[in-house]
């Protein structure tokens, strides 16, 4: 864990020098100019002595173990488990950001970043026997050089690496990612400029292009879009978007409406109504997109993976958990042969598992509460030998199930995701030695990085997680006026 992390920095590349000791970055759109001491606009690049600098070089949040999935990606190997590291920073500032307390530098804190090495993420990955490495959560954008670095380190060891972003980049710095970069999940907030302006503090046009030139590019590429409550959660924005990619992309690309949960500066408002992210669904099929699910909803019909051809269904998920059932290895339907369009399937090895546990393990029990269904479950092993975990999900019944293992190095700190996986469960247990140090956070929603522990403060409501942002809300109607969006009249404010 860092104490200071602005302590140190590292010469950034896509730089430019200029007159006066000034410097201008060409990682993003913005084209930041700096003055000596200045900082840019993510606030962890910025000029030292004339050059170009990065502060956040190695330096993130706690890696976790996920599944792929949770970055809504469905055609990729489904079900494969992932490395998520996310770091500080961001060449954005969206009104509702789920990570602000990450993504927005000014209030990082220097608890809540760690430091690694290249090295270290991809032996981390090697030795849990993870395929892929995710760059996601605040932005990877801003972590440019470590993501270029480890990502081209991570293929000469077989591993994937999957880059979620809302893709505010240069066409440079694209170019820089491409050799290494196997999956992109790109976040399109909305087929509209004022929303850009107004809500994320950027321009759309550059995220267009970064899109279509991936796509080019033959990279495996998914799109989810954020329907915000009243601001864009219409049919309209849904037939914008699925208009777009048949345009530019193609039909076969997979296309993800996902729910919102209030926070930052929106926790005004209320969660995305359910049957308007099934409405936009059917628009988009209606319009012909193949593959088009939600997220952030526990909806088998609407993330069921089903053949296009002969209706079969070919991947079945329930919340983050996918079963592949109809696939060959080629991705096609098992049935008929149709191309599912899935750029690998891949088939996880059984994780190892236990019936009994010592008597000496303590066990902790965390229930799902309302639309809370994924849980981080954070353990460091501060012993001189190995030590494992234990979870399992519970169904409330006298059942007995088996108890997956996670073994730990001595001195390692790992997080891992755990979230409900079929109807009937009603939580999940973690079992560990009396002498290792765990937090268990609340995940709101699958792109979320919680930095509260439920030990240390619980949220009221499942709305909005903690920390609460503490500045000024902005008012929804003012901001639907600046847009000219009128909210459909059912709809009914918190508070």
């Amino acid at each position: 864990m860092d104490t200071n992390w602005r302590s140190d920095f590292r010469r950034a590349r896509l730089e430019e020098v200029l007159e006066d000791g000034r410097v201008r970055c060409h990682l993003s759109p913005r084209n930041c100019t700096m003055k000596d001491g200045q900082l840019g606009f993510c606030k962890v690049r910025g000029n030292r002595d004339g050059r170009l600098v990065t502060y956040n070089y190695g330096k993130g949040v706690h890696v976790t173990e996920e599944v792929i999935e949770t970055e809504a990606v469905f055609h990729f190997s489904p079900g494969s488990r992932i490395l998520s590291l996310g770091n500080i920073g961001c060449m954005f500032n969206c009104s509702y950001c789920q990570n602000w307390k990450t993504s927005q530098a000014r209030y990082v804190d220097d608890r809540d970043v760690y430091r690694y090495t290249p090295e270290e993420i991809v032996d981390k990955a090697v030795r849990h026997g993870i395929r892929v490495l995710s760059w996601t959560y605040n932005d990877p954008v801003v972590w440019h050089e470590f993501v270029r670095d480890t990502s081209r380190l991570a293929r000469q060891a077989g591993l994937k690496n999957l880059y979620k972003s809302a893709f505010y980049i240069s066409e440079e710095a694209v170019d820089e990612l491409l050799p290494s970069i196997d999956i992109f999940s790109i976040s399109l907030k909305a087929i509209d400029e004022e929303y850009y302006r107004r809500i994320t503090t950027g321009r759309m046009q550059p995220v267009l292009d970064a899109t279509k030139k991936v796509y080019r590019a033959n990279k495996h590429v998914e799109i989810s879009m954020l329907m915000i409550t009243d601001i864009s959660d219409s049919e309209e924005d849904a037939r914008k978007m699925a208009g777009w990619m048949l345009d530019n992309l193609g039909p076969e690309v997979p296309l993800h409406f996902v729910r919102f949960h209030p926070d930052y500066k929106m926790r005004d408002t209320v969660r995305t109504p359910v049957d308007r992210l099934r409405r936009a669904r059917e628009v988009a099929l209606d319009m012909g997109m193949q593959h088009v699910y939600l997220g952030n909803v526990l909806d088998p019909e609407a993330q069921n993976t089903t053949c296009r051809g002969c209706e079969e269904i070919l991947v079945e998920r329930f919340g983050l958990a996918a079963r592949v059932v109809g696939l060959t290895p080629q991705g096609h339907c098992r049935r008929c042969g149709n191309d599912a369009h899935f750029a690998e399937v891949f088939h996880e090895s059984e994780a190892a598992t236990v019936d009994q546990l010592q008597q000496s393990l303590v066990v902790r029990s965390f229930d799902w509460h309302g639309d809370i269904a994924s849980l981080h479950v954070q353990v460091r092993n501060p012993t001189d030998s190995p030590q494992s975990i234990y979870h399992r999900w519970r169904n409330g019944t006298e059942k007995s199930i088996p108890w997956r293992i996670v073994t730990l190095n001595p001195n390692e700190s790992y997080r891992i995701l755990l979230s409900k996986s079929q109807i009937g469960e009603v939580g999940r247990d973690v079992a560990l030695h009396p002498l290792l140090e765990s937090n268990l956070h609340e995940v709101f929603d699958r792109a979320h990085f919680p930095t509260v522990s439920v030990d240390s403060e619980r949220a009221e409501t499942d709305i909005s997680p903690l920390p609460l942002y503490p500045g000024r809300q902005l008012a929804p109607e003012k901001l639907q006026k600046k847009l000219h969006v009128i909210p459909p009249a059912q709809t009914v404010k918190a508070g």
